[in-house]
């Protein structure tokens, strides 16, 4: 009976535990985080039931959940599918592993943390979940207005000022989220992702530019979410600028404006949308190839640790970019590959951030650039270095920092390489491999930039290793707890276990982009959802 449910519970189980945390003091902290600990390991729970139960092979290419009993599409629905389940797993993964993290003491650096998070995670959920544009705004301010607290978690001059940056970015693109869905309201009649998608092909050739402009206003919010050059200008410095664990958090909120340009891109203006089929392709694909190219640079100038942690997200949002635009089902597959894998290294990157700033010396950063540049004149005895003893907990730390170095760069033998891998092979075999066709230049160029980014990221990353691990690192042990310890590695185990199963992953994300790029079934499915005691003829 439960299971009848299980579109909703990812939006219900958060909202009630954030409404119910509203209502105690906020000295009640173990409290609050016992709670929202436990709601947020059964949104895990729920999340692996929601991806068996899209993954089945049943024919059901999406479950559909009318709220309110009305049907579609005159009420509002929620629609679960391969990529929404794999969404609510993803960021309850993240959810878990930041909220563990924040246990340490970062939860206690502020009032009503846990109660934002649960409503985060309600945005969140909601925003993957929902079958309709206007709750995609709804779900979308929900998240945001929780977000803005949680970047202003534990003050300070340096995020305060970041943080209302970002609340003003952030609320120019709501303002162009509201002008793109009320243009496309007024031409089409409807909100509905799947009755749009039927319409969009019948649109009078007066009405399209009318259409196309409200989709390309949607699409600047989206794009500015996702961190497109040069919309992104926003993201290293906020990212930077927050605490551990919402920053851990915030990797999952780039890819939202990701999730909202692939579905819609694929199912409204997907290759039966006639004239305005394929619209905003090339902006996608010349847009994500500036950010990689921006993304490498910014990782390669940065001076700090959380903005080269920021720029590692820009590249991997103008990976994915790119890849939706090159418009191919094999290409978004590994791209999808690439957006768990990345979404999942970045967050343990950011949580290691805080603890790798801990056991390096002040200025190291300078000192490293200083050290390439002018060399090093005091030259250590080998005597010196043999039988350094190394702590456990750093020991630890290193081992999780060479395992985000191989992900983000993108080296052999972890998940980052077969995301890679998958990406490029689709782009150099449109056709599948059975298929061999002329590679385009946009192929070429895009591999290139993959390739270049990764090796950029190697190079920043291995001097940041050399400059915390070896160069400046401070004689004391890492004052490192267990539970900040054991979210990195958990983040980072499940990537090994993607590395492991990356048969069966891959298979699900070739069914899952196959399911986007030939959407007819699932819109069919859509709005032939029937509503309790509807009478059948």
């Amino acid at each position: 009976m439960l299971l009848d449910h299980l579109s909703v519970l990812p939006i219900l189980l958060p909202l009630a535990t954030g409404a119910a945390m509203l209502l105690m003091d906020d000295r009640q902290r173990a409290a609050k985080a016992y709670i929202n600990v436990v709601a947020t390991l059964m949104l895990v729970v729920i999340g692996v039931q929601m991806v068996l139960t899209a993954s089945a092979d049943n024919g059901i290419e999406a479950i559909t959940y009318p709220l309110g009993n009305w049907p579609v599409p005159f009420g509002i629905v929620l629609v679960a599918d391969r990529l929404s389940a794999l969404m609510v797993l993803l960021t309850s993964i993240l959810g878990t592993s930041a909220l563990i993290y924040s246990l340490a003491r970062w939860h206690a650096m502020g009032p009503s943390f846990h109660t934002l998070f649960q409503f985060l995670l309600m945005g969140l959920n909601g925003a993957f979940l929902t079958g309709d544009i206007f709750n995609l705004f709804v779900f979308f301010e929900v998240m945001l207005a929780a977000s803005y607290g949680l970047a202003l978690h534990g003050l300070g001059l340096a995020r305060i000022k970041a943080g209302l940056h970002y609340v003003a970015v952030n609320l120019g693109a709501s303002f162009l989220f509201l002008i793109g869905a009320a243009l496309i309201y007024g031409v089409t009649g409807t909100l509905n992702m799947a009755d749009l998608a039927n319409k969009v092909a019948t649109i009078p050739e007066l009405d399209r530019g009318l259409l196309e402009a409200g989709a390309a206003f949607l699409g600047l919010a989206f794009l500015l979410k996702a961190g497109m050059w040069p919309l992104g200008f926003w993201l290293p410095t906020t990212y930077a600028a927050a605490s551990a664990p919402v920053a851990a958090i915030f990797a999952i909120m780039t890819k939202v404006g990701i999730y909202a340009v692939l579905r819609l891109s694929t199912l409204a203006f997907g290759l039966e949308a006639g004239a305005s089929a394929g619209l905003g392709h090339t902006v996608l694909l010349v847009g994500g190839m500036a950010t990689i190219a921006f993304g490498a640079i910014g990782v390669l100038a940065s001076q700090t640790i959380g903005r080269l942690a920021g720029y590692c997200v820009l590249i991997s949002s103008g990976t994915l970019l790119a890849s939706i635009g090159m418009g191919n089902p094999f290409v978004t597959g590994g791209a999808l590959y690439y957006l768990v894998v990345s979404t999942l290294a970045v967050s343990a990157f950011f949580l290691i951030v805080e603890l790798l700033e801990r056991i390096r010396i002040a200025g190291a950063d300078v000192l490293a650039i200083t050290l390439e540049a002018y060399g090093d004149d005091e030259e250590e005895s080998e005597v010196d270095e043999i039988g350094l003893a190394i702590p456990g907990a750093l020991a630890i730390l290193g081992i999780s920092f060479a395992a985000c170095v191989l992900l983000l760069a993108g080296f052999p033998p972890l998940a980052g390489f077969l995301a890679k891998f998958a990406i490029i092979s689709a782009l150099f075999n449109p056709g599948g491999l059975e298929a061999p066709a002329v590679i385009t230049p946009a192929a070429w160029t895009l591999a290139g930039l993959m390739i270049f980014a990764g090796f950029a990221a190697l190079v920043s990353l291995t001097r940041t290793g050399i400059s915390t691990f070896w160069a400046t690192m401070s004689d004391s042990p890492a004052p490192v707890r267990l539970i900040e310890i054991a979210p990195i590695v958990m983040l980072l185990t499940l990537t090994v276990i993607l590395t492991i199963m990356a048969g069966p992953t891959m298979d699900y994300m070739y069914a899952l982009a196959e399911n986007l790029h030939s959407p007819a079934t699932e819109i069919g499915n859509i709005l032939g959802s029937t509503v309790v005691g509807a009478v059948t003829p």
